[in-house]
């Protein structure tokens, strides 16, 4: 009975677990046993990333926690040292909007507002001049800002464009990866984008 007893609590325990609100609970990274994100952010968890994000052997000519960014393979890659790489697959700019250089994250935002630039306005006169942070907003759960370019690392509420050439220069993530990204990337972090 005391063994009933114990089993019946252990599944109470279970469903109070299950009932308590998802705010409470912490994804928890499984390479740095770090927290990834709180599952506030409970809309990143409806995506589903076309790209697998993955550890891969890489060159190991840069520094660990610098990132690489292959246009031509919509792919990035997070230095580990040791000849590994933590490779996410994103979305890059469209023919037109490619570009390449080194640079360094010199800002990082949570749930960014977003200020379409002006050659974007120009392009697009239809887009809001303001748009406040959110699940709706084009940059998504998490932005890393490059130098003092328009540029930025950031999520996206078009999951489905991961692994396409659609931004206007941006790298796109889907939201998981890039809170995956902003939680191990840093201030001064260099970016080196290739085409």
């Amino acid at each position: 009975m005391g063994r009933m007893r114990a089993t019946l609590f252990g599944l109470a325990g279970a469903f109070v677990a299950l009932a308590t609100p998802a705010a409470a609970f912490t994804a928890i990274d499984p390479l740095t046993r770090q927290p990834l994100y709180s599952t506030q952010d409970e809309t990143v968890k409806a995506q589903a990333s076309p790209v697998p994000r993955e550890v891969v052997s890489f060159d190991g000519r840069y520094a660990p926690g610098t990132i690489v960014v292959s246009t031509s393979e919509r792919r990035l890659y997070y230095v580990m040292g040791d000849g590994k790489a933590l490779r996410y697959g994103v979305g890059v700019g469209r023919p037109g909007f490619t570009w390449g250089g080194s640079n360094t994250i010199t800002m990082k935002r949570e749930w960014p507002d977003w200020r379409p630039p002006a050659a974007m306005l120009k392009r697009r006169p239809d887009l809001p001049r303001y748009m406040k942070g959110g699940p709706d907003n084009p940059l998504g759960a998490r932005a890393m800002y490059l130098g003092s370019t328009i540029y930025r690392i950031h999520g996206s509420n078009e999951p489905e464009t991961i692994g396409e050439a659609v931004s206007s220069g941006c790298i796109r993530m889907t939201n998981e990866d890039v809170i995956d990204l902003y939680n191990r990337a840093k201030v001064g972090a260099r970016v080196i984008v290739q085409r």
